[in-house]
């Protein structure tokens, strides 16, 4: 029952209890700690609480829906901390368990998606998940330093490729955060790492080949004829061995031989093909693909399938 000591309201526990939306036990063991103390007692013993501490008991509460912990209220409440500075920091201890939360959330999708029944996958994908930035981009680095140690190689491709930095975001999306995973167990397969090791010692060797070096720049636009006219026919489904595939890329093997200073004939396409099978691989274009997801890089559909294109055009040169 409500008692009136100098104009103020004193409540007894279960009345506090009941004006907060708190449990007695709750409003008990506040007590006891310290952290909302009852303000007086009843001559027969009771705790009695005034609208002070009531308000104390409200702020408590709202503050711990908020997730704030004990420690963090009692000192806010003894002013060691302000309001603001409290919520600055559970805001970011928030954003850090999201980040987390998301990273789980990720993997877990991925597994059922994927059908996954691996416990060491499991564990890789979630290990893969988690990691820092400065753990992911370590990754990558280890990928380069593979590919590129101790040859002879074009140093402005090799410093682009190095310049490349994952930027996965502090907020990803679950494509960000699929791509990431799926990009860090390409970088990480051996099979994968030695085939880019294989284009990378190929493009080595080709520095020293005055055929395949020859002028690079034109050669750079002719392979960009061989998409801009070959990619539609592979898109529509022409046939490389057909008659039109054959008419249509005529003009470009000979294009190709003369820029070599050869003869265009069976040999050379035979060779032009082998050269760009060698510095082909699918693989390859879905890893750019993937950093441009984590990236957030935006996506331009022109540019996808062009080693599909390259792979036509190699085996219509064969046929």
């Amino acid at each position: 029952m409500d008692r009136v000591n100098n104009d103020d309201v004193w409540l007894t526990i279960g009345e506090a209890a009941e004006r907060t939306g708190l449990p007695v036990k709750t409003v008990r063991y506040y007590a006891d700690i310290g952290l909302v103390p009852s303000t007086d007692r009843s001559p027969t013993g009771y705790r009695l609480y005034d609208a002070s501490a009531v308000a104390r008991l409200d702020l408590v509460r709202t503050l711990r829906d908020l997730d704030f912990d004990l420690a963090s209220i009692r000192a806010f409440l003894d002013r060691a901390v302000t309001l603001s500075e409290l919520a600055t920091s559970h805001a970011a201890a928030i954003d850090a368990q999201m980040r987390i939360l998301r990273a789980r959330r990720s993997v877990l999708r991925a597994v059922s998606r994927l059908g996954i029944d691996d416990q060491k996958e499991l564990e890789t994908m979630n290990r893969l998940a988690q990691l820092s930035a400065e753990e992911r981009q370590r990754i990558i680095d280890e990928y380069w330093d593979e590919t590129f140690s101790g040859l002879d190689l074009d140093p402005q491709f090799v410093q682009m490729s190095r310049s490349v930095q994952i930027d996965l975001p502090d907020d990803p999306s679950q494509e960000q955060v699929d791509a990431w995973i799926e990009l860090a167990e390409l970088v990480q397969d051996p099979d994968y790492r030695a085939r880019v090791r294989q284009m990378a010692q190929a493009s080595h060797d080709a520095r020293g080949s005055d055929e395949a070096a020859a002028a690079g720049a034109e050669q750079a636009e002719l392979f960009g004829r061989v998409s801009a006219v070959a990619g539609p026919l592979r898109e529509a489904g022409v046939a490389p061995e057909s008659e039109r595939a054959q008419d249509t890329i005529r003009e470009l093997a000979e294009a190709f031989a003369a820029l070599r200073g050869t003869d265009d004939g069976p040999g050379f396409r035979r060779r032009l093909a082998d050269e760009i099978t060698t510095f082909s691989d699918r693989r390859v274009e879905r890893f750019w693909e993937l950093v441009g997801v984590v990236n957030g890089w935006p996506q331009d559909p022109s540019r996808s399938g062009g080693v599909a294109t390259m792979e036509w055009f190699a085996a219509a040169l064969r046929a």
